[in-house]
């Protein structure tokens, strides 16, 4: 499979609902604990987000999950997360340990506060604009 569009092949890239409160809290803690700045994140209401949505044929109008993709894969629900904290320093990659449940277990946990998640955390008006020192840790159409 081509890679999609914006991404070089070492690329890995967290989509996230960028109105979702919980989301947001996702990718601050994303820009605090990568340190070795692993990670690249995309709202999914940019046009970056919009153009990997359509590139694995998943919806570009709802959002019920984050999609976290590596290269030419993409991941999603349970699955994202445990490859993405896996990647992360101690104590975070212990979280890893989840693996180890089933994994419709795991996305019907997932599912919930996925499906409740603004109800639970709250939902900007807009997506926020990150700050001019997280800016580079932000997919952008070229890059």
């Amino acid at each position: 499979m081509a890679l999609p569009p914006n991404m070089k092949e070492d690329c890995k890239v967290i989509l996230f609902d960028g109105v979702c409160k919980l989301c947001n809290f996702w990718s601050q803690f994303i820009i605090k604990n990568d340190r070795k700045m692993i990670f690249m994140l995309a709202s999914v209401q940019s046009l970056e987000g919009q153009q990997i949505l359509k590139h694995f044929n998943m919806p570009t109008d709802h959002f019920d999950t984050m999609l976290y993709v590596e290269g030419d894969q993409s991941f999603e629900k349970s699955d994202a997360f445990l490859k993405i904290v896996n990647q992360l320093d101690l104590p975070w990659k212990l979280l890893n340990i989840f693996r180890f449940l089933p994994g419709w277990f795991r996305n019907w946990l997932y599912d919930r506060i996925a499906l409740n998640r603004y109800a639970l955390f709250g939902k900007y008006d807009q997506c926020l604009l990150p700050t001019p020192d997280h800016a580079k840790r932000y997919l952008r159409n070229g890059d």
